[in-house]
């Protein structure tokens, strides 16, 4: 609890209090438009993203599994490396897929900048969370193992290095 306090700046509460209070603000003025686009939000997700990223995690999962060879250094938990930054990816495509796709004709009014500015900024930012992400990987594997070190090894079969 005092992490997420540390994280947040105030507890769940306030949180909560303050997403209802934007629900609430949100449901007065469209009400249907604002129900329609949680109900499809839901339904779209779970028909079409969901089976492809988690075949996408089972995918890489099995294709780079660690070898037995390796038995004897630790196991680094490197999946999450790749996980994070796809799933921070997945919320930009969302916010700005008018914009890759040409459809939003009040952004240019609205912004002040032509809309031909976004559609590079969404793979630069991507390539960034994935670049910082195998930068994370490398310290973590780097700081496990180091040659000539035996400090650093667990004997097999003795869990993984979180």
């Amino acid at each position: 609890m005092t992490r997420f306090v540390r994280w947040y700046g105030s507890g769940p509460l306030h949180l909560l209090v303050l997403t209802g209070y934007a629900m609430v603000r949100l449901f007065a003025v469209q009400p249907r438009a604002v129900a329609i686009w949680f109900a499809g939000a839901a339904v779209l997700h779970g028909l079409i993203p969901l089976p492809l990223y988690s075949l996408a995690d089972l995918s890489a999962l099995s294709v780079l599994r660690h070898r037995a060879d390796a038995a004897d250094r630790p196991v680094v938990r490197w999946i999450n490396h790749p996980r994070v930054p796809a799933f921070l990816s997945g919320p930009l495509l969302l916010v700005w897929f008018p914009l890759l796709l040409r459809l939003a004709a009040p952004y240019p009014g609205g912004t002040g900048l032509s809309d031909g500015v976004s559609p590079g900024r969404r793979p630069a930012i991507t390539g960034v969370l994935f670049a910082a992400s195998a930068v994370a990987l490398a310290v973590r594997l780097r700081r496990t193992h180091r040659p000539g070190d035996d400090e650093g090894r667990l004997p097999a079969g003795h869990g993984t290095v979180a």
